[in-house]
């Protein structure tokens, strides 16, 4: 039978949508507001004090060099503009922004632990009406891949199942402490520029490795996760990028990303703006910003699959 392309693209398209179900079942009883936005994890949540992100940034207006870091909005920025929130970095003219960012550069799992107690600690704590955030493991994915002859795969993906059930257990405790949480599975990896070249037979790279120790991590994750969608959301990131990279690799007409497996940036990121990208990058058209954190398209498609699943789940 001969597929309709465009259709074939748009189900891929709906059925990864599809996937950003709730931990649990139920319908929504009564629409949640949330009243601020508290973000933990990696550099892929940061804003940094300059406004910069580990993105592709916006530039203000008429500039070569100034930022504007409402524009090209990283995926909790997205987020939290759906209850009109906005975070201490990138204020605008909201004065004392209520929402916060401890997600840091660099952040692996064992690190969450630390920003919550922060919250705890310094932050008030938590409280009806928070929106809580949660993304990490690409870093610790990367990190145990690059011990990889030395260290066999099997230790690898025994290491990064301690690393995903330890992540489950701080999104677990925050449940506890009455926050609605939204938790995202981490990209596969060895679909990133960073797993090398993808084509048939080539030996760049190792995307095999990197996808394995990938699913690893999230389905460790997802099996220790509480299953009560009251308290938390899942939004499968892994499952919409890989529709998104079948689409672009196969040349689907409608595809939202024409380029998955090129870097945007000519430079190192933060420091990536739309006046550094590579002669022949489009901005919102390719997927990744640098070889594994995603361009401006990639978090504005993050942060509408979240702002979804925020609505949409029986919180």
């Amino acid at each position: 039978m001969k597929l309709n392309v465009n259709g074939f693209a748009r189900a891929a398209l709906l059925a990864a949508v599809a996937l950003l179900a709730s931990c649990g079942g139920g319908g929504q009883v009564q629409t949640f507001h949330a009243t601020r936005v508290i973000a933990f994890g990696d550099e892929f949540s940061v804003i940094n004090a300059n406004g910069s992100k580990y993105t592709v940034n916006a530039l203000l207006s008429g500039s070569s060099t100034l930022l504007d870091c409402a524009a090209n909005p990283i995926w909790v920025q997205t987020l939290a503009a759906t209850y009109g929130l906005v975070f201490p970095q990138c204020p605008g003219t909201t004065p004392d922004p209520v929402s916060r960012i401890y997600a840091t550069n660099g952040a692996m799992v064992a690190d969450i632990s630390g920003q919550v107690d922060q919250q705890l600690n310094i932050g008030g704590g938590f409280a009806n009406g928070d929106l809580v955030t949660v993304f990490a493991g690409a870093n610790d994915v990367v990190a145990q891949f690059q011990q990889y002859p030395a260290v066999g795969e099997d230790q690898l993906a025994a290491n990064l199942s301690v690393a995903a059930a330890a992540l489950a257990d701080q999104v677990n405790r925050l449940a506890g402490y009455g926050a609605k949480v939204l938790i995202v599975t981490i990209p596969d990896m060895g679909l990133t520029p960073f797993a090398g070249d993808r084509s048939v037979g080539s030996t760049d790279g190792n995307p095999a490795l990197l996808s394995r120790l990938s699913t690893r991590f999230n389905d460790v994750l997802l099996s220790n996760l509480l299953n009560d969608g009251h308290k938390i959301g899942l939004v499968q990131l892994d499952q919409y990028l890989k529709s998104v990279d079948t689409a672009a690799i196969n040349g689907f007409s409608g595809a939202p990303f024409g380029n998955t497996t090129r870097v945007a940036c000519s430079v190192a990121l933060p420091n990536c703006s739309t006046n550094t990208l590579v002669s022949d990058a489009v901005g919102a058209t390719w997927l990744w910003a640098d070889n594994r954190h995603l361009a401006a398209g990639g978090q504005v498609s993050l942060g509408s699959l979240a702002q979804s699943r925020a609505q949409n789940n029986p919180f």
